[in-house]
């Protein structure tokens, strides 16, 4: 019991020392490299009428530089479209219970092509170009926002659902039938 008494406070002690001088020995630790530079307004999503998609690339020439990073927006932009797309279908699926193979696959069809269709009312909004050094020599890099008309989107999907009959007789009775008619007005 004697040796129970002096063992506690020993015990104690030891751990407080331990967890105070571990506590204070901590250096901290920077991330290595310098930070990589966006323009202030890359990735942002503050238009309520467009969705933003933006790109970049680096080139010898500045107007390939600035072509490249365009087309990157817009295959940026149509991830993000099947992406929307998908999720609407989906929504639809889940509401109408929908387990008819052939109308997944036409489900599939239509994601397919909005995806690649062309969007009309596509605008570039803002765009930088700075010179940086790269294997010794000037190259050009440029930065791109791409805008694409959220009326598009939903005027493209629409279009396309109309396009398969069988689809489209199912689809328009759905909520989100009806949420994708109400973007359009």
């Amino acid at each position: 019991m004697k040796a129970l008494k002096v063992l506690v406070p020993v015990l104690i002690a030891a751990l407080l020392l331990i967890s105070f001088g571990c506590g204070r020995n901590r250096t901290t630790v920077k991330p290595s490299g310098e930070p990589v530079y966006y323009p202030t307004w890359w990735n942002t999503q503050g238009d309520e009428e467009n969705v933003c998609t933006y790109g970049s690339a680096t080139r010898m020439s500045e107007t390939l530089a600035m072509e490249t990073a365009k087309n990157q927006a817009l295959a940026t932009a149509a991830q993000y479209v099947e992406v929307e797309v998908q999720a609407m279908m989906k929504v639809y699926e889940e509401e109408a219970g929908v387990i008819d193979p052939q109308l997944l696959q036409l489900s599939q069809n239509v994601i397919r092509s909005v995806t690649q269709a062309r969007f009309s009312g596509i605008v570039y909004g803002r765009s930088e170009v700075r010179v940086v050094q790269e294997n010794g020599s000037n190259r050009y890099k440029a930065w791109v926002q791409a805008k694409i008309p959220k009326t598009e989107i939903a005027r493209n999907t629409a279009r396309m659902i109309r396009n398969e009959e069988a689809l489209y007789n199912q689809f328009r009775a759905s909520q989100a039938f009806m949420e994708l008619d109400e973007l359009l007005e």
